[in-house]
Parts: C-alpha cells; structure tokens; sequence
C-alpha cells in the first residue's frame, strides 16, 4: 500500500488510516510525504506497523515485503 500525504489532512494520512489499514491486515504501508520529501515505510508487526525506515533525498528507500525493490527518492520527488 502507498499513501500520499496530503499537505491538507497529514494526521487523517499518518494516524488515522495507519490504524485502518493496520486493522486491514496490510503488511506494508509506504507513506510518501511531498512535504518532507520524505518516504516512510511501515511493517505490519502483530497489530500496530513498525517503522522499517524513514529514505529521504539520495537514499533508497527499500521493501521487506518485496525483497531486492527499491526507490530513489530523488527520483520519486523530481517526477512531481
């Protein structure tokens, strides 16, 4: 799953529907945050997600889910 943080509602894109899709059994939740120019990705870890990690500008940002995919950020916030 990959969420657009929308600058308008950020809490509705970070809590709220971290904790609907959590509920769903989602076992990864990319949050890709324009503001930032950040991408967190989230792991499913019983009931609550775990950050895997936070990529920002010149770093991968990278799966558990979907071992050997990677982004560039970079490249993901120069194609907006």
């Amino acid at each position: 799953m990959v969420e657009i943080v929308s600058p308008d509602d950020p809490e509705r894109d970070t809590v709220v529907k971290v904790a609907d899709y959590a509920e769903a059994g989602i076992a990864e939740y990319w949050l890709v945050d324009p503001v930032a120019e950040q991408i967190t990705v989230l792991i499913l870890e019983g009931l609550a997600y775990a950050v895997h990690g936070r990529f920002a500008r010149g770093e991968q940002a990278t799966s558990l889910s979907l071992p050997g995919f990677e982004v560039a950020v970079s490249a993901v916030f120069d194609a907006t």
